[in-house]
């Protein structure tokens, strides 16, 4: 690797490291246009080594972006579309016969990476599902009995169409869990859009992010120095109560069937500092909280059919418990 690429320096200062991160935005920015909350949270997930699940309908650059975060990083990425054939092993890795020394030798899938891509991942059945959440938890692939890590960092973003459920596979509350977050991915604006296309017009090929100018500005050095300081930023008694009021809130709601889990409430925290330590603080404030609540909730609760026949979303609910849940001085 290039020592000017990582920019958390040998000794791995969290200052730098901080400065590395946020040069994530303008290098991913350009190949994508307008989706900084998206990168943000990546970058987040990066930090907590958690998960993403990215929800938008096709063509609104959700490969591109994980792409592009992936060669701003200096990382290795790859990408999965998933099918209702693919089997648990297309994912993982097999035990292959060698024909020269007559042994089995394992030949690793797609999951040994940096950036996972699974590509609709709500297209494949349950099993094959439940192999990649695996991975995502532990960490590693058992084959054959034999524990096989998986590089670090590694994280998953799976993207799912929120308009076409024929032929799909929803993931279950207990699975939908295993996410740190889920992102939603908009439409552009009319702006975003002209410049999109003004981009094409002028050459932009997403396929060759190197002509693009896209160059690597962190490396894993720089994201272990970032995660060693985001683990020392201070959390009160009083923002972890408010968490803990937030996620007790959810259970208690009309509108929903299902709330927030313990794991919930510890996943909000944890992005609460690492969004805390990316604004330039080492202590989280009510605001931390407030930002991250909706992509760390949103998929962790379960609305009443009633509710959603009246109109009421999973944001609308979370939004309504953050105005009404005291918020400490």
């Amino acid at each position: 690797m290039d020592p000017t690429t990582d920019n958390a320096g040998p000794s791995g200062d969290p200052g730098t490291a901080r400065a590395s991160l946020e040069a994530l935005r303008a290098e991913i920015a350009k190949a994508v246009v307008g989706q900084d909350p998206a990168v943000t949270g990546l970058v987040v997930a990066l930090l907590c080594r958690g998960h993403v699940l990215l929800e938008g309908v096709p063509g609104v650059a959700k490969t591109l972006l994980v792409r592009a975060l992936a060669a701003a990083l200096d990382v290795d990425t790859k990408r999965v579309q998933f099918t209702p054939d693919l089997m648990p092993s297309d994912i993982t890795g097999s035990l292959v016969y060698d024909t020269r020394t007559a042994e089995f030798s394992f030949q690793p899938g797609p999951v040994f990476t940096n950036l996972l891509l699974a590509d609709e991942i709500n297209r494949t059945p349950p099993k094959t599902q439940s192999a990649l959440l695996e991975a995502m938890e532990e960490r590693q692939v058992t084959v054959d009995g034999t524990p096989r890590p998986l590089p670090d960092p590694f994280l998953v973003a799976a993207t799912q169409n929120p308009v076409e459920y024929e032929g799909t596979y929803p993931l279950p509350e207990a699975q939908l869990d295993r996410f740190l977050l889920k992102l939603t991915i908009p439409l552009p604006t009319r702006q975003d859009e002209i410049n999109v296309l003004t981009r094409h017009a002028d050459g932009f090929n997403p396929r060759d992010l190197a002509a693009a100018g896209i160059r690597p500005v962190a490396g894993p050095a720089a994201l272990e120095a970032a995660r060693a300081a985001v683990a020392k930023t201070t959390v009160s008694p009083e923002i972890t109560a408010y968490v803990v009021d937030i996620c007790r809130a959810t259970r208690e709601s009309p509108s929903l069937t299902l709330g927030v889990s313990p794991r919930g409430a510890t996943a909000l925290l944890a992005t609460s500092r690492a969004w805390a330590w990316l604004t330039g603080r080492d202590y989280v404030i009510p605001d931390d909280v407030k930002a991250l609540a909706l992509p760390t909730l949103r998929h962790r609760v379960q609305l009443r059919p009633e509710a959603e026949m009246e109109g009421v979303t999973a944001d609308s609910v979370i939004n309504a418990i953050l105005t009404h849940v005291p918020v400490p001085r």
